[in-house]
């Protein structure tokens, strides 16, 4: 196995090292990129990097039902998301009730973390509902 010795100043790379090439490029299906991942472990070697040759993905099933419905509540959730959080009349109700709800047991520590929350429970509700 390799040594990687990094220079004073460095600590490690983690991380695609490249870019992935564009969909439709006709030289996508024989072109690669290199992803570097580093973690901490409580094992004999603690500090750990390691460097793979990533090519392109091709599936080779079709989606099934229960996938398509996990993408379209994430689409659904992530546009009420986005439209809560720029709306005006709703921004002072959902900082207050994110306050009362960030320090108890359970409650989301980021306001764009208890939006997903809320907006995610409405949208369940709402398929529950229908």
């Amino acid at each position: 196995m390799a040594k990687v010795k990094w220079a004073a100043g460095i600590e490690y790379v983690s991380g695609l090292l490249g870019k992935r090439p564009k969909a439709g490029n006709p030289h996508s299906d024989h072109s690669s990129v290199l992803l570097a991942t580093h973690r901490t472990a409580a094992t004999e070697n603690p500090d750990c990097t390691r460097i793979y040759l990533v090519g392109e993905y091709k599936r080779s099933t079709v989606p099934q039902a229960k996938e398509l419905a996990a993408r379209a509540r994430f689409a659904s959730v992530a546009a009420s998301v986005k439209a809560r959080s720029k709306d005006l009349m709703q921004q002072a109700t959902d900082i207050q009730n994110f306050l009362a709800q960030k320090d108890t047991a359970g409650g989301k520590k980021t306001m764009k973390a208890y939006l997903w929350k809320v907006c995610g429970d409405a949208y369940d509700a709402a398929l529950a509902g229908a």
